[in-house]
């Protein structure tokens, strides 16, 4: 298909999910128009509901939700003050009660959802409960939202796991209008690129834990999101080019007058998109097939996580949209990179909102005839009021104007007519061993096909203990296996970047297969993830021996095992024993999760 100019790929992609989606698609709008038929009047409740439902609100409150005038908007909130991304959401509900209030409407805090934190847990026994959290946060949303009180709901939450489970609830109560009201990032701190290299010294013995410590405190160092482009920030990049968020609104740093104005506005504009006004927009109808397609571009331009590999397959699932890896690849064929954020450039996302950030980047996608433009969104129908520069008007409002004709800074942020790069560097790879998923934009292209030995690892801290000890200074594919949905959630994999990178920097040729998880920090070592099926299931990557060849050619898109398929087929599949997985930190609670899981390319979840 790439031989085809972008824009007729890109639209033959969205026919094929059309069609391809119709039977399930169908079916979500038929039960999507039924609840909107029945609609979320309170008069329907009964007196001691109702009762219960208003107890702790005002009495004018009180008085205007006992008929079905008066709008009531429903928060549902991922804060906590542990987190960076989610600390500033403690003051939202206020600020959104009292923004609901001066358009005539009411606010209530319809329930909180868990958000866990990857960098927290990264390497931790916590972290095998972080890729279920996405699907316990769409069930906590959806206890809040059961309580059928609520005209629209607003969805505060950014970072990983939490916006595609909030997603998924949304497009759950898909008859509601669902606005999502960001955070924004931190400001930046220490360059990315320096904390990386602090990591490789620490890697190799040179720099101790203090000296590590003080450069992770530097970066990491104050609310909002980390400002390195891994899931999180991909997260805010999805909902305003999909829609849910206002335009310009995903990277304003927290606690700033224009935050917080973006914040009564998105208010003011889910109150407004209700089935009682004019422009109701409910969120099922509203994210269709176009919306989706326009996610993964935004995706593949801007060079992010491979997680919503994942996410955006589940998140397509809940309104009834059959996402595939062939989608997603087909379109990075034809998607340039229009952005360089580390760990795919040195610049953070302020630099990439500094240079254009997302109204930019929506401009010259849509001037390349690589977006669906006539798509609904939050703020009405078209992208094009997406393409926008963002500012604080007078008196506190919010201020639009046509986004800049040129990047402020190319070496972040390049124009349509001269990418980075002519595709968006994440594929799927298909071959014996099944299929996985790798992201190139940050690879070199001489490291894009490596042909080594296996080595076989059931851990990742067995692949620690032999960099420590001296073992790895070769060629070879690390394998880690064992480390799919069944076995033990899928955790991301954090803790090979940097022996990895150690060796590759001494001039070998490595590369990592996993059935695991590398999240938005895939870098400079070729990886192929997400390996399908995975080995817990008896999937081909069970059957690899230390020393079998291996073949990782992202050019061709292959993965490949080297050795006979009579061999393979005498081959007994390898096995772990994955007890130490089963209890500690929360695990136990999980194992229904574990037996439930659905493979990686059907979004690895447990909802059928």
């Amino acid at each position: 298909m790439s031989s085809q100019t972008p824009h007729v790929t890109i639209a033959a992609i969205t026919r094929r999910i059309v069609e391809r989606s119709r039977p399930t698609r169908e079916a979500y709008l038929e039960r999507v128009r039924s609840a909107v038929s029945k609609k979320p009047h309170r008069s329907v409740l009964s007196c001691g509901n109702l009762a219960h439902g208003f107890a702790v609100c005002a009495p004018a409150e009180k008085q205007a939700l006992a008929g079905d005038q008066v709008l009531n908007l429903g928060i549902i909130t991922a804060y906590n003050d542990m987190l960076s991304a989610h600390q500033p959401f403690e003051t939202y509900p206020a600020i959104i009660r009292e923004a609901a209030r001066e358009a005539g409407g009411v606010a209530q805090v319809a329930g909180g959802v868990p958000a866990m934190c990857d960098g927290v847990t990264q390497g931790q026994p916590g972290m095998e409960l972080s890729l279920f959290s996405r699907d316990v946060i769409a069930m906590a949303a959806g206890i809040g939202l059961s309580h059928n009180m609520f005209d629209a709901a607003v969805y505060l939450g950014v970072c990983d796991k939490i916006v595609p489970g909030l997603v998924i609830a949304a497009l759950t109560f898909g008859h509601l209008p669902a606005v999502f009201v960001p955070a924004g990032p931190m400001t930046s701190g220490l360059p990315n690129d320096e904390k990386s290299r602090i990591r490789q010294l620490y890697a190799e013995g040179k720099v101790g834990r203090a000296e590590l410590l003080e450069a992770e405190s530097k970066s990491y160092h104050g609310p909002g999101t980390c400002t390195f482009y891994g899931t999180a920030n991909s997260n805010q990049m999805l909902m305003e080019i999909m829609g849910f968020h206002l335009p310009g609104a995903s990277f304003i740093n927290p606690g700033t007058p224009l935050r917080e104005a973006l914040t009564r506005e998105a208010t003011k504009r889910a109150l407004a998109i209700t089935a009682s006004g004019n422009e109701f927009t409910p969120a099922g109808e509203m994210i269709d097939e176009r919306s989706v397609v326009n996610g993964v571009v935004g995706l593949h331009a801007t060079g992010g996580s491979t997680n919503h590999t994942l996410h955006l397959v589940a998140m397509a699932a809940a309104a009834g949209i059959k996402l595939t890896w062939q989608d997603i690849s087909d379109l990075s064929d034809v998607v340039p990179l229009l952005a360089r954020v580390y760990p795919n450039g040195l610049a953070d996302v302020n630099h990439f909102h500094a240079a254009g950030g997302m109204g930019f980047l929506i401009s010259e996608l849509l001037k390349g005839g690589l977006l669906h433009e006539d798509v609904r969104t939050v703020a009405g129908e078209g992208l094009q009021s997406y393409a926008i520069d963002v500012k604080l008007g007078d008196n506190n409002r919010v201020l639009r104007e046509p986004a800049p004709a040129a990047s402020a800074d190319p070496k972040v942020l390049a124009p349509i007519t001269q990418p980075f790069q002519p595709n968006g560097g994440l594929k799927m790879l298909t071959g014996n061993l099944g299929r996985a998923v790798i992201k190139i934009s940050a690879v070199k292209p001489d490291r894009h096909i490596i042909e080594a030995p296996a080595i076989v690892f059931h851990d990742q801290q067995e692949l620690q203990d032999a960099f420590k000890a001296g073992k790895l200074d070769r060629d070879f594919i690390a394998v880690v296996r064992f480390q799919g949905p069944k076995a033990n959630g899928m955790p991301e994999l954090h803790r090979l970047t940097p022996p990895l990178g150690v060796l590759q920097d001494r001039g070998h040729r490595v590369a990592l297969v996993t059935d695991g998880r590398m999240s938005g920090a895939s870098g400079k070592v070729p990886a192929a993830i997400h390996v399908t099926p995975e080995a817990k299931d008896g999937g081909p990557i069970a059957l690899i021996r230390d020393g079998d060849m291996l073949r990782l050619d992202a050019v061709s898109g292959t993965l490949e095992l080297l050795v006979g398929a009579e061999e393979l087929a005498a081959r007994a599949p390898a096995k772990a024993d994955l007890a130490a997985n089963e209890f500690g930190m929360g695990r136990e609670l999980f194992a229904s999760f574990r037996l439930l899981a659905r493979p990686a390319d059907e979004g690895a979840g447990v909802f059928a």
